[in-house]
């Protein structure tokens, strides 16, 4: 992970998204400093300092923040942002963060800037018949648009076939998905508050 010094008061800050993607994970969990602290085994004040950009985690502790939030450990990993104005504004097409594995069925691509903000927007390639086995429920509000290809959803035990130009949205129920069909399903997925 490369650092970039900059000075902020005299100190060192770290020049990436992690900072805040930590804190905006924590806030969204409903979790503390101290929560977080003592399940990884930290003081606050070291949590509050990676929160601030003050203190570098290691590889380990990106892992254990990672394990933690039950997100993948490649969310940390930021994309570039070349130019400098377009931090927390502009996701580029190549420089996406993608979350998941082909072998999954399931890759995403952060389309936010970060995971700070009241919503986070994904967009989502579900492989040919893969699928949700078993039942979700987030305290979410959830919303997708079906970009292409075909789409099942199952939002509170009714099932939904989509194509494409379709939509859906629902707030707190249980969902399950899958890709009834022989090419791969694109879905924009917007999630409030973020989960990733």
């Amino acid at each position: 992970m490369a650092a970039r010094p900059e000075q902020d008061n005299g100190e060192r800050l770290l020049a990436s998204d992690i900072p805040s993607d930590i804190r905006a994970l924590r806030k969204a969990r409903g979790l503390t400093l101290a929560e977080i602290g003592l399940k990884l085994g930290r003081s606050v004040g070291w949590v509050s300092q990676v929160e601030r950009g003050l203190s570098i985690p290691s590889l380990g502790d990106l892992r254990a923040f990672a394990e933690l939030f039950g997100v993948p450990v490649s969310l940390f990993f930021s994309h570039d942002v070349p130019v400098e104005t377009e931090r927390g504004v502009v996701v580029r097409s190549g420089n996406r963060r993608t979350l998941g594995t082909s072998e999954s069925g399931l890759v995403e691509e952060l389309l936010s800037p970060d995971l700070g903000g009241s919503f986070e927007m994904l967009r989502s390639v579900f492989a040919p018949g893969a699928e949700l086995k078993t039942e979700a429920r987030r305290p979410t509000e959830e919303a997708g648009y079906v970009a292409s290809g075909s789409f099942d959803i199952e939002i509170a035990g009714v099932w939904h076939r989509l194509g494409e130009g379709d939509s859906f949205r629902f707030d707190g129920k249980p969902f399950r998905w899958r890709n009834p069909g022989a090419e791969p399903a694109v879905v924009i997925w917007v999630v409030s508050p973020p989960v990733y």
